[in-house]
């Protein structure tokens, strides 16, 4: 019995001579003057059989027709194309002895049938072979060298039909596997892809290998080869991100992972894993982040607090749980700002410091427009520091108060100020300064002055005096400016002051310069 992957070799069988076999020699008869009556009806019949052999025989078998020119049979090995054999008298002896030329033809035309069939399996057999059928399609191959085989066996006992319908479904089979290539192709591809994902080199090796052989034109296998010579490094990354992972170190596993990536970009596997390292990582920085901010909290250090919910915020943008933190954060902050700023305008209202503490208290009003105590606090600095200031203006320039109309405005303040209760000493004493200012300056002092009897002098703001030649005046302590004019002479001004810490001034004024 055959192996079902020997050759396939059908037997030549030739068609039988198509000489055709005239008659017996007949033995000299005895001459005789007259013929048989069947001579010459016998003489007609052979010369028709000759015509046919001679006009009619050459029509049925065409030229170069297996029957006629003994072509070489068909065999198919492993590595060649079918060759011609000879073929022997013997193979072609297996027909009747007396088989006619037109039977003989017609074996000829269907066993050249059956060969033609076998030459189109023979040449997709031996593609298939080339392209390592019995590594992927080993089965189907075996039914379909079967089918040939048995097509083979019906050749050699000359039915031509059978043979020829085996051989057809053997092609049919064959060429069924020539379609199934691509996929087959794409499947060792689908298995060389999984294996560099799985990180598995001798799947990858062997699907690489057989790829090589079933289409080695194929676009993909360069970039496959490629990756499978970096498939080493590749695998020392993804083992250090999972020992990384294992120690909790999640910077390290997400460094190496970029590492894996950058090796092969296509490593799908690498780039999932990147994925969830770098968003576990991530969550760890987040967690991390908002434990400090809260420790800070509750330590009331409320910057450090905010640098990490703001961290923690950037780490994971638009997270509630950031924003609620840094609310927290604000109100805290709030809190404790007001707390301060009341603290700050109790202090500036017991050093009677009115004025910083009404800023004190405007400031928390803006951060809490309701906060009591800044309101309170505020009905009480404001008037405060409006009498301060005032008080601090008149003392910054008494002389002003030699003016009778800011005399009496300066007493309508000291009254107000000595109205205030309780009194501090920073007020007591602008108080007990004012009054005696304002007692020096409502205090006259006796001031003379003497002229020409000829100029005509004015105490501006005070007195048209005339023409003198000494008169006195009481003046309030101040600055006065005397004028003193004459016809034919140029004008004269004399400044002077009046005060109760020296004497009185001498003043002379006189036109003496003529024009």
């Amino acid at each position: 019995m055959s192996s079902s992957h020997d050759p396939i070799t059908p037997t030549q069988f030739d068609a039988a001579d198509p000489t055709p076999a005239g008659p017996e020699p007949s033995q000299p008869a005895a001459k005789d003057s007259t013929r048989p009556s069947w001579v010459l009806p016998g003489l007609a019949g052979l010369a028709v059989l000759a015509a046919l052999v001679v006009f009619v025989l050459p029509s049925l078998v065409a030229p170069g027709d297996p029957a006629a020119t003994e072509p070489a049979p068909i065999q198919a090995d492993a590595g060649d194309r079918p060759a011609a054999r000879p073929a022997t008298p013997a193979e072609d002896a297996a027909g009747p002895e007396e088989a006619s030329p037109w039977q003989d033809a017609q074996a000829a035309k269907l066993r050249k049938e059956a060969q033609d069939v076998l030459q189109a399996l023979l040449e997709i057999q031996f593609d298939l072979e080339e392209r390592g059928v019995n590594q992927w399609g080993e089965e189907a191959f075996a039914a379909a060298t079967a089918l040939a085989q048995q097509g083979d066996e019906q050749y050699k006992a000359r039915d031509f039909v059978s043979a020829r319908e085996s051989y057809e479904q053997g092609l049919a089979a064959m060429e069924a596997l020539q379609a199934a290539l691509p996929g087959a192709v794409d499947a060792e591809l689908a298995r060389a892809t999984q294996a560099l994902e799985e990180v598995e080199p001798e799947t990858l090796a062997s699907a690489l290998d057989l790829l090589d052989v079933m289409e080695p034109e194929n676009p993909g296998l360069p970039a496959l080869r490629q990756r499978q010579q970096q498939l080493p490094a590749l695998a020392a990354a993804l083992e250090s991100a999972a020992s990384a992972e294992a120690a909790n170190d999640l910077a390290a596993a997400e460094q190496a992972l970029v590492t894996a990536t950058g090796i092969d970009p296509a490593h799908q596997r690498s780039a999932a894993e990147l994925a969830r390292i770098s968003a576990a990582y991530l969550e760890q920085r987040f967690n991390a982040a908002m434990s400090e901010g809260y420790a800070a909290l509750d330590a009331g250090q409320l910057s450090d607090a905010r640098r990490s919910f703001q961290a923690a915020a950037k780490l994971r943008p638009g997270s509630s749980e950031a924003r609620a933190a840094l609310t927290e954060v604000d109100a805290a902050s709030t809190a404790s700002r007001l707390a301060s700023l009341q603290r700050s305008g109790e202090r500036q209202e017991q050093a009677e410091d009115w004025t910083a503490a009404v800023s004190s208290y405007q400031q928390a009003l803006k951060l809490d427009a309701n906060v009591l105590y800044a309101v309170e606090g505020m009905q009480r600095a404001q008037p405060r520091a409006a009498l301060d200031a005032a008080l601090q203006q008149v003392l910054e320039k008494p002389e002003r108060l030699s003016e009778i109309g800011v005399a009496q405005d300066t007493a309508q303040l000291l009254a107000r100020a000595q109205a205030v209760s309780p009194r501090g000493p920073a007020l007591s004493q602008q108080i007990s300064t004012l009054e005696r200012l304002l007692e020096k300056a409502n205090t006259p002092i006796r001031v003379t002055l003497r002229s020409d009897e000829e100029t005509e002098v004015i105490v501006l703001k005070v007195a048209r005096l005339g023409l003198f030649e000494q008169k006195s005046l009481n003046l309030r302590p101040g600055t006065y400016t005397a004028l003193g004019t004459r016809n034919g002479y140029y004008d004269v001004r004399v400044s002077f002051d009046v005060s109760h810490d020296s004497a009185p001034p001498n003043v002379q004024i006189a036109c003496t310069e003529p024009i």
